[in-house]
């Protein structure tokens, strides 16, 4: 594979996570804001920060290895299922609703993760990817027991 190829697949992969990671960021920033129970709420905004500093990270990774405009916002989809989740605290859905729809963010996250992972990377760039994929895992299962636990 040429280093161009290469450069060119490097760029587009982490691009792909890094607007996850923002759609995450601002996601669990906003459910976060609309949550009740107090160390939850906590939580969300600990692990909204958390997305930000491994977007910088990824977007630092992306400098190293010679792009430098990285500068990404997120998706549109990502866009869309914070003012559902919005949608759905202002009607009353709760703790529970708010936490299923962060769950629903978080398999997103563990998704593009999972492909990142898959492809042929510099082998600094996969350790990198899979110490923030185990913090995504470890996160992902705490909201879904959080969730479940609401529902109980």
């Amino acid at each position: 594979m040429s280093e161009a190829k290469e450069a060119g697949d490097l760029n587009e992969v982490l691009r792909s996570v890094i607007e996850v990671l923002h759609d995450g960021h601002e996601g669990m920033m906003e459910i976060g804001s609309h949550l009740k129970d107090e160390a939850t709420k906590l939580f969300f905004l600990r692990e909204s920060q958390i997305r930000a500093e491994f977007a910088a990270e990824l977007e630092n990774e992306l400098h190293r290895h010679g792009e430098h405009d990285v500068k990404e916002g997120g998706t549109a989809s990502g866009a869309l299922h914070r003012v559902w989740g919005e949608l759905k605290s202002k009607l009353g859905g709760g703790d529970h609703t708010l936490l299923a729809t962060a769950e629903q963010g978080e398999d997103a996250a563990k998704a593009a993760y999972e492909k990142a992972l898959k492809e042929n990377l510099p082998g600094d760039v996969l350790a990198v990817l899979r110490t923030q994929r185990a913090h995504i895992v470890r996160s992902h299962d705490m909201v879904r027991d959080l969730r479940d636990a609401k529902a109980a």
